[in-house]
C-alpha cells in the first residue's frame, strides 16, 4: 500500500520566507523507507524539497540542490568502490561503461521508485499538477540528495548501506549490454576507418534545476541524429544511440 501524499506545512520565523516542512509522522515513514535515523531531520526534509516548493524562499539553502551535487559524489565514490572490489580482472575501459549505467539520473530514479520514495517529495502544486512526481529528473535529484544528506548526518557507511538497500534490484541483474552508446559509437567509427563522432549542443532550454540539452551526434560523411536530455551527457548518450542504430543496425 502506498504512503499518503505528503502534506507541506511551513516554519515562519520574523523577517524570513517560509520554508518547507513535513510532520512527524511524515519523517518516520520516510527515514523507516530509507532505512536510517537520521540526527539532524532537517537534512532529511532539505533533501525532499524540490525547487518548486521553496516558493518565496532561497532556492539555494531550502531545497535539495546542493545536497544533489554532494550525493552525486558519494554515489559516484561508493559505486565505483564496488565494481572495484566485485570485478577484479576488468579494465579502467570495461568498468567505466558499468559506473555510468548505475549512477545516471535514471538509476537514480528506479533507487527511489524501488523503496516508495518519491511519495515522500516536497513539490508545489504546480510542479505536482505538471506531473513532477513522475519525473525521472526530480526523482533522480531526491536520490542523490537524499544520499548527500545521510552522508552529511552520519557519514559514509551509513551512505554506502543505503545505496546497497536501493540499488538491490539494478546489482542483481546483468544487463546483456554494458558499454556506453558512446563508446559503441566509436568503436564503429574507428572499425570503419572513419573519424571519431563529434558532439555539438544545438540548445539549451528549461529553468536552471531542470535544464534541457539538445545534442547532435554525427559521424563525418555518414549521417548524424539528434537527442534531448537532462543533461549533456545524457543527451549525448541517446543521440549516439540514435545514431548508431541508424549506421549500424
Amino acid at each position: 500500500m502506498k504512503p499518503a501524499r505528503p502534506k507541506r506545512t511551513r516554519l515562519r520565523g520574523k523577517g524570513k520566507a517560509s520554508a518547507p516542512v513535513l510532520s512527524d509522522d511524515r519523517l518516520k515513514a520516510a527515514q523507516d523507507a530509507i532505512g536510517y535515523k537520521f540526527k539532524d531531520t532537517k537534512l532529511l526534509v532539505r533533501a525532499l524539497t524540490h525547487p518548486s516548493a521553496v516558493g518565496g524562499g532561497d532556492a539555494v539553502r531550502d531545497s535539495n540542490q546542493r545536497l544533489e551535487f554532494l550525493g552525486d559524489r558519494v554515489l559516484n565514490l561508493v559505486i565505483a568502490e564496488r565494481l572495484m572490489e566485485r570485478r577484479k580482472m576488468e579494465s579502467e575501459g570495461e568498468l567505466a561503461p558499468r559506473l555510468n549505467r548505475l549512477v545516471k539520473k535514471g538509476a537514480c530514479a528506479d533507487a527511489v521508485r524501488h523503496l516508495e520514495l518519491q511519495e515522500f517529495i516536497l513539490l508545489s502544486d504546480g510542479e505536482e499538477a505538471a506531473g513532477g512526481r513522475k519525473r525521472e529528473s526530480t526523482l533522480g535529484d531526491a536520490c542523490e540528495a537524499i544520499i548527500g544528506a545521510i552522508f552529511k548526518d552520519g557519514g559514509l557507511s551509513p551512505a554506502r548501506k543505503f545505496i546497497e538497500k536501493a540499488w538491490a534490484p539494478q546489482f542483481a541483474s546483468t544487463p546483456a549490454e554494458t558499454k556506453d552508446p558512446k563508446t559503441l559509437l566509436q568503436e564503429w567509427a574507428q572499425g570503419q576507418g572513419l573519424p571519431l563522432p563529434d558532439y555539438d549542443v544545438l540548445s539549451r532550454s528549461g529553468p536552471d534545476h531542470e535544464p534541457i540539452y539538445e545534442i547532435e551526434a554525427k559521424v563525418d560523411g555518414r549521417g548524424s541524429a539528434v537527442a534531448t536530455g537532462p543533461s549533456k551527457r545524457e543527451a549525448e548518450r541517446s543521440a549516439a544511440a540514435l545514431l548508431l542504430q541508424s549506421l549500424a543496425g
